[in-house]
């Protein structure tokens, strides 16, 4: 009798398992998206970068230098792209 009853329970636990892989998997798409595309990019060539920006805040002036750089990729190959900010004190002109 006990070695009947737990053959049920094993074929029940198969039969759940069975049915929930063959209708709980629905992929979900990723989404590379960024709130701001001016700090993360997805995919395409390497961003340009731009000149070396000066800039005069009263006592002292600030250079600030921005580069864009590979760092990984997404599960579906795509290169993410992200920029790194450089400031740096220098003499007003």
């Amino acid at each position: 009798m006990n070695k009947i009853t737990m053959f049920f329970v094993y074929a029940a636990i198969a039969v759940t398992l069975t049915g929930c892989g063959m209708f709980g998997t629905t992929t979900i798409n990723p989404n590379y998206t960024s709130a701001n595309p001016e700090l993360m990019r997805i995919g395409g060539e390497t961003p340009g970068n731009k000149e070396p920006e000066h800039l005069n805040l009263g006592s002292y002036c600030l250079q600030v230098v921005d580069k864009w750089k590979a760092d990984g990729k997404t599960p579906d190959g795509q290169m993410i792209w992200t920029k790194d900010s450089f400031r740096k004190v220098t003499p007003c002109r």
